[in-house]
């Protein structure tokens, strides 16, 4: 290392010379900034007076940047082009990436959140096309765990002020199911176990506005809730033979990951779809359950509309019922369920386009008041007595016991 100096930007030892159009440079090995720049003759004027300038005077560029943000912007690209996302993206996604490379709280930050920033931009880019990107994939794409990818892309978002939209679950249907083994023919997939793509696709985008409806959407991840209704979807076609088939072996047959909470949103779609079954004339003789209700998942969406709106009406009623019994007085009507009669605070059942917070509340465990004992043997000072004495009976009173304490006689008279 030459002259035995350090980078005024890190502080680092580690100076390494470096060519740049055959200018020599004396460069951080750690940060990439250039201590000393080489000098260039860039201009005819410079030229005739035989005058060099350095190369950020040349090129007016006075910032350097490191190569943590070099690497951060080749990243960029790499994940657009992966993605194979338009070039336009691309270049907004590295635009995004420099504004925030800017903030002070990202540039120090550690190497992993750093890492994560560039799927956050590509992230944010898709949003605003419309364009069909989960958090999940690009996780997956980077290796990044979620719970620091998500509280990345807030901060992103907040810092530079962007109006990010809502993920177009529409849109996001068609993409994620497109990717399903189970439209074509092949060695690894029965022929019973083979469907009509458009079917599927239609079907299942009818299940996830139902779920949607039915607030199985709000607050959670798209994906869990898209593969079970695609699966329903897919049961429903050919119920006879494929009503034997597991969500997971489902998720097998299409080639595609099965998400955590998929079995559970599994459960709450076919438990609204039971619920709309009861609505129906025809379909309350038969006593469906969780397995012979997919069978009708063809009325029931067809008449979908409706039902929902009659289950938002009966829903709304028996939360009246609820708070009246809350309150201690007696519920309207004869129809109220047995349920809320014996002042039970959950309805019996699940009852459509309710939250399942409020369905199935989080059991919060309140901390208990401290107990104190009062035995009656507690001293109390005299001050303290003083401040409940009223009378001037009870200030006489006062006085003589505490001179029969002291063994005085005669007590002044009080005021």
């Amino acid at each position: 290392m030459p002259g035995g100096g350090r980078c005024p930007e890190c502080g680092s030892a580690e100076l390494v010379e470096d060519s740049h159009y055959s200018q020599n440079q004396l460069v951080c090995s750690d940060c990439g900034c250039v201590v000393t720049e080489g000098v260039l003759t860039t201009t005819f004027t410079d030229e005739g007076n035989l005058r060099e300038i350095t190369y950020s005077r040349s090129t007016g560029e006075h910032e350097q940047v490191s190569r943590s943000q070099q690497k951060g912007l080749r990243r960029v690209r790499d994940l657009c082009r992966v993605l194979h996302l338009p070039s336009t993206f691309e270049d907004t996604a590295v635009a995004y990436y420099q504004q925030a490379y800017q903030h002070p709280g990202i540039r120090t930050a550690r190497l992993q959140k750093k890492e994560v920033l560039v799927g956050c931009c590509v992230l944010v880019t898709c949003r605003q096309h419309n364009w069909p990107l989960t958090m999940g994939t690009i996780c997956t794409l980077l290796y990044a765990d979620l719970d620091v990818f998500s509280g990345t892309y807030m901060q992103i978002v907040k810092l530079l002020g962007l109006d990010v939209p809502s993920l177009c679950l529409a849109e996001l249907v068609k993409t994620y199911c497109s990717s399903f083994k189970l439209f074509q023919a092949s060695p690894s997939v029965p022929a019973k176990y083979v469907e009509d793509k458009e079917k599927v696709l239609s079907r299942t985008q009818q299940l996830v506005e139902l779920a949607d409806k039915a607030w199985l959407v709000t607050g959670r991840r798209p994906l869990p809730i898209i593969t079970a209704a695609t699966f329903l979807a897919w049961q429903s076609l050919r119920p006879s033979d494929r009503l034997s088939c597991s969500l997971a072996r489902f998720c097998k047959l299409a080639n595609v990951d099965l998400p955590y909470p998929a079995s559970f949103r599994l459960q709450e779609l076919v438990a609204v779809l039971l619920q709309m079954a009861g609505q129906l004339a025809w379909l309350q003789v038969l006593k469906l359950n969780k397995r012979t209700v997919v069978k009708h998942i063809g009325d029931l969406l067809q008449h979908r509309h409706t039902l929902i709106h009659k289950a938002f009406r009966d829903g709304m009623s028996e939360l009246e019922a609820l708070d009246k019994t809350a309150e201690g007085q007696k519920p309207e009507g004869a129809e109220t369920s047995p349920s809320v009669l014996q002042g039970g605070h959950q309805p019996a059942g699940p009852t459509v386009l309710l939250p399942p917070c409020m369905l199935k509340p989080s059991k919060r465990t309140c901390p208990a008041p401290p107990t104190s004992t009062v035995t009656g043997e507690e001293n109390i000072s005299d001050s303290e007595i003083e401040q409940y004495l009223r009378t001037p009976q009870e200030v006489r009173d006062f006085q003589k016991a505490q001179a029969a304490k002291l063994g005085v006689t005669s007590v002044p008279n009080a005021p």
